[in-house]
């Protein structure tokens, strides 16, 4: 059975997100970075749309008909201004050391309005947060937490200086939704994949103290940030609050996240608030 066809893969649930989606896409210039062997490249290309598969390393794309084009996040994908009608970062971001400068640069080369589906290991589930409570790692019992002998997957000097590193930098819900933010991006959809049974089973134990904790946090931020007008602080803290305590986030196995980009990453910093006194104040 191929990735794709298995539910318990997340291709095989973006490959269901794009056959869905295929009468908006057809015709839309995606791009699939990174694109791996091209699997998700090859679906955009059946359902008519026009993939522009990239990676670090294109000497493992499988795709005939198809180019695979060299790109390195922290150097700037090659790609123009503003061109891109999608984007589908499959199983990349928990990858990348600086995520903000990569949300910056797939909120560059999208479109106003324009699509940005993200998926990556789900770090807010609740086996991956007693993972992290025993040993710091991703799966307690099975791996190490993260270090250099385990996590650095493809070093290949020859063709590029850059490191493609493990699951050093995963993230949950939380850190995903703000990295996006502050790249001009908001959350359109959440789409849940196939839950993991360690967490279904720590469900009854913890969700009542999670519950409990973020709705604590929740109503004694409400009457901080006095900056800010309550509707304002109300909506970004509900925002957060109901990602916090959303039962299948906390049971996923992976994050599957469908952002709309709001505004060019540029004007982000005006939007924003210094919580520090101004340079001079005392």
């Amino acid at each position: 059975m191929n990735y794709e066809d298995n539910p318990n893969s997340i291709k095989y649930y973006v490959k269901k997100y794009l056959i869905d989606n295929k009468a908006s896409l057809k015709g839309r210039r995606v791009l699939d970075f990174p694109a791996g062997n091209g699997v998700t490249s090859k679906i955009l290309k059946d359902i008519g749309a026009v993939p522009v598969a990239l990676d670090l390393f294109p000497e493992y794309f499988r795709i005939k008909g198809l180019e695979c084009i060299r790109a390195n996040i922290s150097e700037g994908l090659p790609v123009k201004d503003e061109t891109g009608d999608a984007f589908i970062c499959q199983e990349g971001i928990e990858h990348f050391a600086d995520q903000l400068n990569a949300f910056r640069e797939f909120n560059r080369v999208l479109k106003k309005d324009g699509t940005l589906l993200i998926t990556t290991p789900n770090y807010s589930n609740l086996r991956s947060k007693l993972s992290y409570l025993l040993s710091e790692s991703e799966r307690f019992n099975s791996m190490m937490a993260p270090n250099e002998l385990d996590d650095i997957w493809m070093s290949k000097q020859d063709i590029t200086k850059e490191i493609y590193f493990g699951h050093l930098f995963l993230l949950g819900i939380q850190k995903l939704r703000v990295l996006a933010k502050l790249a001009g991006f908001r959350i359109k959809k959440v789409h849940f994949t196939k839950a993991k049974s360690t967490s279904v089973l720590l469900m009854p134990f913890f969700y009542p103290f999670i519950l409990l904790s973020n709705w604590l946090a929740y109503r004694k931020n409400l009457k901080k940030n006095k900056q800010f007008d309550a509707s304002t602080t109300k909506q970004v803290y509900h925002e957060i609050y109901k990602l916090g305590i959303n039962p299948k986030i906390l049971v996923g196995g992976h994050l599957m996240v469908e952002f709309e980009k709001e505004m060019d990453f540029k004007q982000v910093g005006k939007n924003l608030s210094s919580q520090h006194k101004e340079f001079g104040d005392t």
